[in-house]
């Protein structure tokens, strides 16, 4: 996946030019947009991997107030020997019942599907990318109007959740204290009138720039998206970059004038400041700095995967085999189900009847009632269905898509 692949089908050169950190953007796509990226398979298979899980990585929310960690965890020891908290699934699963919402924390390179839209935006140059997975279920809102400190780029995976996108925008907020102490009455009479109320389909995207002020409800029994964060190189960057170059100027390490209160005193400290900033000024424009800093822009982005071991030591990499990550179809057609005509059934498509015999008919219906499935799935629950053609003509009409 690439930035235009992200986008489609609005032009990557549209989105600086009219989008990029001035105004919010919603991309239409079609389920089988980001049908890669994570299901609910991954999500289950990412969640029983415990032990890259604790209190801190996987979160709850209730109807806008967190979970305490004690109340879905349970003591255990970590991979590196100590004690923690750790996600007890039997206590998620409670609070799930209860509508609340599931937060995974860094998920960005755990999967090839979520690795690659992270790779899609920092190839892009927009900075490195984090991403959260925001699993949540109809009319429980997980947080209350907010902004965040980066760029959001939110993926919808599954299901449908409504927006609120209002008119406020914090200029620019960091995480710093100075705005993580805001209360959440600041942010609700900052965030203005409501701009505009968005429905994120599966597939969708939907770009706000830092410090827009938004919130979100699940309009569809359970929704998934996954909430990229793309974090740029600030203008605090370059001073730092300046402050590591000063150490070699003997004016910045000179003590500044001391001060006893007399007015040459303060001219004195008034002219040695003046000096620092002319200085400051004239190494901003300094060849090696810029290149320095032009670097580190350029290279602001995780290093995540590149590995393939057997590759290094010159052998060939083993074939896939049965059961090795079964690939499966998700499904793009939810609810749609076979209807018969006369002796025949049939399933309506885009592109016109698909018909189907009684037993495929019957397979259609319980496949497609699911959100994915593999192909011997569908073959030990219907022996007497050709697994591999009904598949094939599923997805030949649009209805599921092989993973």
């Amino acid at each position: 996946m690439n930035l235009a692949a992200l986008l489609a089908p609005v032009l990557p050169e549209t989105f600086f030019a009219e989008y990029h950190d001035r105004k919010p953007l919603h991309v239409q796509g079609g389920a089988a947009k980001f049908a890669a990226v994570l299901g609910w398979r991954g999500i289950n298979r990412l969640l029983d991997m415990t032990h890259i899980w604790s209190s801190q990585s996987l979160k709850l929310f209730l109807d806008g107030k967190p979970v305490e960690p004690a109340q879905y965890c349970a003591s255990a020891v970590s991979r590196e020997g100590g004690q923690g908290q750790q996600p007890d699934a039997r206590k998620v699963a409670e609070w799930v019942a209860k509508g609340a919402s599931i937060v995974m924390n860094d998920v960005d390179s755990l999967t090839p599907g979520l690795a690659s839209v992270s790779a899609a935006l920092e190839g892009a140059g927009l900075g490195k990318a984090q991403a959260n997975a925001y699993i949540s279920w109809q009319s429980h809102k997980a947080f209350p109007a907010h902004y965040d400190t980066h760029d959001v780029w939110a993926v919808q995976v599954e299901g449908e959740k409504i927006w609120n996108v209002w008119e406020g925008r914090a200029e620019w907020p960091i995480s710093h204290p100075v705005f993580r102490s805001q209360d959440q009455a600041h942010h609700e009479q900052a965030k203005g009138k409501l701009r505009e109320r968005v429905l994120l389909k599966t597939g969708d995207l939907l770009y706000l720039p830092r410090g827009w002020y938004h919130d979100a409800l699940a309009e569809a029994p359970a929704s998934v998206h996954i909430a990229y964060g793309t974090h740029a190189v600030l203008g605090m960057d370059a001073l730092n970059i300046l402050t590591e170059r000063v150490l070699y100027e003997p004016l910045f390490r000179q003590p500044l004038p001391r001060q006893d209160g007399s007015a040459a005193a303060k001219f004195a400290l008034t002219q040695r400041v003046g000096q620092l900033g002319a200085r400051l000024a004239e190494l901003a424009k300094d060849p090696k700095v810029l290149g320095v800093l032009e670097g580190f822009i350029a290279n602001h982005r995780y290093q995540r995967g590149g590995n393939d071991l057997l590759a290094t030591r010159g052998l060939a990499a083993p074939a896939a085999v049965a059961g090795d990550e079964a690939p499966g179809f998700r499904v793009l057609a939810g609810g749609v189900r076979p209807v018969r005509r006369g002796a025949e059934w049939v399933l309506k498509t885009e592109a016109g009847a698909l018909p189907l015999a009684p037993s495929e008919a019957e397979a259609a219906a319980w496949l497609l009632a699911r959100p994915d499935v593999t192909e011997a799935e569908l073959r030990a629950a219907h022996p007497g269905v050709d697994a591999a053609a009904l598949l094939g003509r599923l997805a030949g009409a649009g209805l599921v898509l092989a993973a």
